[in-house]
């Protein structure tokens, strides 16, 4: 159950983030998407498996 929790927290945050980033440094547009998809896959794994 904590790690549901986490992943509510987690993603409004980590899009956040992103999105500032984005809007800063367009550049990183590429390099934000993956390190997001990263950490949304790898959460929800821990959540499936862990």
């Amino acid at each position: 159950m904590a790690t549901t929790a986490t992943m509510i927290v987690m993603q409004p945050i980590v899009a956040l983030i992103a999105g500032v980033l984005i809007l800063i440094m367009p550049r990183l547009l590429n390099y934000v998407i993956a390190l997001y998809l990263i950490l949304i896959g790898v959460l929800g794994l821990i959540q499936a498996y862990g």
